[in-house]
């Protein structure tokens, strides 16, 4: 079979996912189109329910969708289920393990569901849990258990390896260590598909992500074209002392440089382009208006940025309300 048309490794057109139940239809995934390449790091990003696992659980042929088109590596799961099962290989958001074999044992099990992969040996080095071969899985950390997950997606030597939030509630070394393992992937060639909460973590692995929200795409590109769509390079962030009302948005949108304003309940946030240029103008305006500052801080546009101006949503809100 192909590696995939054209250097494609996901394609989808159309994709619909209708969920019906005596009480409710509801349309997960509604109208999606996606084209990942070979060879490169993509990330698919939007707020709960928004149609992510959905689309990433139709993609992996664990759910059939209502209709539209799905080609992975170059081949339909209606037609060819056995073969892409084995070019493949999936990381779930949580993954349980019998808590009484040992990480050599659990991973012998993955690798007895292949044809060809990775010995035991080579799939713990790719992971570093060399030291802990003999050790039950019920002892691992929680670090060491994502690893394992990672190493049980690694045994079949896949070609494309699909990863559901990596990295959550890992502490930030263990973060670090699963992002090298994925940057040598991608050296080496490989294919992923990645979801996250992490707007660091999107921005520093992937080549490109998707913005999903409603079962569509509406954003695409690579974090850096992403964020250079917000008009501006810096955000000034800001916020009033408790008894200030502060002004309305025109009024800070009036102010020399500001492309975008944001208001929220901790504060506001303006998109400009310089802030050496806004950030007097705005206190000279305060002051005009007698309004003391709680705190005020710039830095750089994020795609977490990027995500708020779209979906409405911050990001990790969602993963806190997820946990």
């Amino acid at each position: 079979m192909p590696a995939g048309s054209a250097g494609v490794a996901i394609r989808c057109s159309g994709l619909h996912k209708r969920f019906v139940s005596r009480s409710s239809t509801v349309d997960a995934v509604n109208g999606l189109d996606l084209e990942v390449r070979s060879g490169e790091c993509f990330g698919l990003l939007g707020p709960n329910g928004a149609g992510k696992t959905t689309t990433i659980e139709i993609l992996e042929g664990l759910l059939a969708p209502t209709s539209g088109e799905v080609e992975v590596l170059g081949s339909r799961w209606e037609s060819h289920p056995d073969q892409l099962r084995q070019r493949i290989g999936i990381s779930l958001q949580e993954t349980r393990f019998a808590e009484k074999l040992s990480v050599r044992e659990t991973l012998e099990l993955f690798r007895s569901f292949y044809r060809r992969g990775l010995s035991p040996e080579e799939a713990m080095a790719q992971v570093s849990l060399q030291e802990k071969s003999g050790a039950w899985v019920g002892k691992l950390s929680g670090g060491q258990r994502q690893r394992l997950a990672v190493a049980c997606a690694l045994i079949g030597d896949p070609e494309l390896l699909f990863l559901d939030e990596p990295t959550t509630g890992l502490d930030p070394q263990s973060r670090r260590s699963l992002w090298d393992i994925l940057r040598e992937l991608r050296a080496r060639g490989r294919t992923i598909l990645v979801t996250t909460h992490y707007m660091d973590e999107a921005e520093r692995l992937c080549d490109r992500v998707a913005i999903v929200d409603a079962g569509k795409v509406i954003a695409l590109g690579s974090p850096a074209e992403l964020v250079a769509r917000l008009g501006g390079e810096h955000v000034v962030e800001f916020a009033l002392d408790a008894t200030a009302k502060g002004i309305g948005e025109a009024e800070y949108r009036a102010l020399p440089g500001v492309s975008g304003v944001r208001i929220h309940p901790d504060g506001v946030a303006l998109t400009v382009t310089e802030p050496h240029i806004t950030v007097p103008a705005l206190l000279e305006r305060l002051q005009r208006e007698r309004l003391a500052l709680a705190r005020l801080a710039t830095r750089h546009v994020s795609l977490e940025d990027v995500f708020v101006e779209l979906t409405g949503r911050n990001l990790r809100d969602e993963a806190a309300s997820a946990a």
